[in-house]
């Protein structure tokens, strides 16, 4: 892309919708590359990269991404940037070593070649690293969709933060293990969802009940995945509202500055 017209489309973002840019992969692409690269070694002695932006004032709360079964892609790397402009630290994280896909079956592969204990050791090193990090204020939440929608539950119950959401993943956790929550879950499900489904649900909403953890879970008319413009399933008018919704609850719960 020649530097003229890329120096435009980076002027315009900053005033497009958010799905605008996700549904256009070279304006994804554009904003992606506003990103910072960060690295660490996790506690287990894996090093491991993440996407990092920055918004205009810190110190500030932090929000922590977990990708799709897709990857760390322009996508997610996008909506972080997105979640910079709203006044969060954003970091998003990688659970693939730097592998993408671009068709089902890829994804299917790099999610069933995710090591639990690995992830679990990456993403409590992650929330660590943001909680010393000196443009973060206290409070840290997380948030993923689908494969990353499971992760966010799963970390908050490693590394308790003060916000958890889930964007259809799977939330089949024992009372037991959803007691070790810090702070309020929020999750998006879809009726239309044949995968994280009401039955699943409804008994993650029991075992929260059981743990005496605060949640609140929204319906949408809509399939798995409505909120991601990149897919066939997307649903705009449900993804505007979730986003909205996402963003009330960590301003409630984070306290940006």
């Amino acid at each position: 892309m020649p530097s003229l017209a890329r120096r435009q489309i980076l002027t315009g973002l900053a005033s497009l919708p958010l799905a605008t840019t996700l549904a256009d992969a070279r304006l994804a692409r554009a904003a992606a590359a506003g990103l910072k690269t960060v690295s660490l070694t996790t506690a287990q002695g894996k090093k491991v990269s993440a996407a990092l932006a920055l918004p205009a004032q810190t110190p500030a709360p932090a929000v922590l991404l977990i990708h799709e079964w897709w990857g760390l892609n322009d996508n997610i790397k996008t909506v972080a940037g997105e979640f910079a402009k709203e006044g969060y630290v954003a970091l998003a994280v990688d659970l693939y070593d730097g592998n993408v896909a671009s068709e089902p079956d890829g994804a299917r592969s790099l999610m069933q070649a995710v090591n639990e204990g690995e992830a679990e050791d990456t993403l409590a090193s992650w929330i660590s690293w943001l909680r010393g990090h000196d443009k973060v204020a206290e409070g840290i939440g997380t948030v993923g969709w689908c494969f990353g929608g499971g992760w966010s539950l799963n970390a908050s119950i490693s590394s308790p933060v003060e916000a958890t959401v889930v964007y259809y993943g799977r939330v089949l956790q024992p009372a037991t293990a959803l007691s070790n929550l810090n702070g309020p879950v929020l999750g998006h499900f879809a009726t239309r969802d044949q995968w994280i489904n009401a039955d699943m649900v409804k008994l993650f909403e029991s075992a929260m009940g059981e743990a005496g953890k605060p949640y609140t879970s929204h319906w949408y008319e809509a399939d798995h995945a409505f909120a991601n413009p990149s897919s066939a399933r997307y649903d705009e008018e449900d993804a505007k509202l979730s986003w909205e919704r996402t963003l009330s609850f960590f301003k409630e719960n984070l306290s940006p500055t």
